[in-house]
């Protein structure tokens, strides 16, 4: 997870004096930010690595059961945070440079990148209002069938009552009989 080196980011035609720089040429912003990108994702791997580190590094309570393996620790962690501050330079050059580049740039509203097709108003008055018929004509048939579902649950409500009823008065005459 390396990201590549930026040194094509920040070297000018000046570099090479008679001619021009083929690195200059070719980083635009876009790529920049994927270099970005990349150093962010670096940075977070380094770190998280350096939490790594300290989770298994013993508490300093003054007791250490292996001096060697305390200072490889230690170092180790001491190289994580040198490369950690080296990344954090790499993404301030990186930021700097996009800034640079889109200085220059007016910025655009988002709605402005989003393409469409422009209609005629009077097609959008007329899908609009088919849109609403279609809308109105739906609700009208489910509430057509919400009234049938109401009717349909209320006769089966009186025939659950009558076989009920009749049940009670099968069960008294068997009690009678008995």
């Amino acid at each position: 997870m390396t990201a590549p080196p930026i040194g094509g980011a920040c070297m000018t035609s000046a570099a090479f004096p008679g001619q021009p720089s083929q690195a200059a040429r070719e980083v635009n912003t876009a790529s920049l930010c994927r270099i970005g990108q990349e150093t962010v994702q670096d940075i977070v791997f380094r770190t998280m690595e350096i939490f790594q580190l300290l989770r298994n590094m013993q508490l300093p309570n003054g007791v250490t059961y292996h001096p060697n393996t305390h200072q490889d620790r230690l170092g180790k962690l001491q190289e994580h945070l040198r490369q950690l501050s080296v990344l954090f330079r790499k993404l301030r050059l990186v930021y700097d440079k996009c800034n640079e580049n889109c200085a220059g740039l007016d910025p655009v509203p988002t709605e402005q990148l989003i393409p469409y097709i422009e209609e005629d108003s009077s097609k959008h008055d007329e899908r609009s209002a088919n849109q609403i018929r279609y809308a109105t004509e739906e609700r009208r048939e489910v509430l057509e069938v919400n009234k049938k579902l109401k009717q349909k649950n209320q006769q089966l409500k009186q025939i659950m009552d009558q076989l009920r009823n009749l049940i009670w008065e099968i069960n008294s005459m068997l009690a009678v009989r008995n």
